[in-house]
């Protein structure tokens, strides 16, 4: 009569706490590791000799810290949500996620975490973190080309080439109202 036995309500119920398990595992697995655990160890590092003054100007990067921890929940929702998987490299989604910040960048994830620790650089003033995000984003990219995009071509087929081809890899593409 369109009422849930207990059975199935507890096998959706298990399948999302599931899902929700495994991206919590990816969250600590990568953006609190890259994001805050790795910048932590080079801030309290001999490195952070390497550094930069620019006074109360640092709050600022407070916004790109803040923004980016919005992208990468954000992602990590839609992954959950419209994708019923994680953004593990080891445990995809099995549909194709491209909605919301995915819509206007492949990448959104990625530049969430790029935003926090370019975020970072300024606001504990670090050439060493700025360095560090640098060598972050060249590995992002070679995991995107080496392994994900020729992953998701395989896996998705023509529907990824579409999405490849209609949504940029890195500058978001904001689309104009029509009307």
């Amino acid at each position: 009569m369109g009422f849930r036995s207990e059975e199935a309500t507890l096998k959706v119920t298990m399948g999302w706490l599931d899902i929700l398990t495994r991206t919590v595992l990816w969250l600590v697995l990568g953006p609190v590791l890259f994001a805050v655990l790795v910048p932590s160890a080079l801030l309290a590092s001999r490195w952070q000799l390497l550094s930069y003054g620019i006074g109360s100007l640092r709050f600022i990067g407070i916004m790109p810290i803040c923004l980016g921890a919005a992208v990468v929940l954000w992602c990590a929702w839609d992954f959950m949500v419209v994708g019923r998987g994680t953004p593990l490299l080891f445990d995809p989604p099995p549909r194709l996620v491209s909605r919301g910040l995915y819509r206007v960048v492949r990448n959104p994830m990625y530049i969430g975490v790029e935003l926090i620790l370019g975020g970072e650089a300024i606001a504990f003033e670090s050439l060493i973190l700025l360095a560090y995000a640098v060598g972050v984003w060249v590995m992002f990219h070679g995991i995107i080309i080496a392994f994900e995009e020729p992953y998701l071509r395989k896996t998705f087929g023509a529907a990824y080439e579409e999405y490849s081809k209609a949504v940029p890899r890195w500058v978001p593409r904001w689309k104009r109202a029509e009307g």
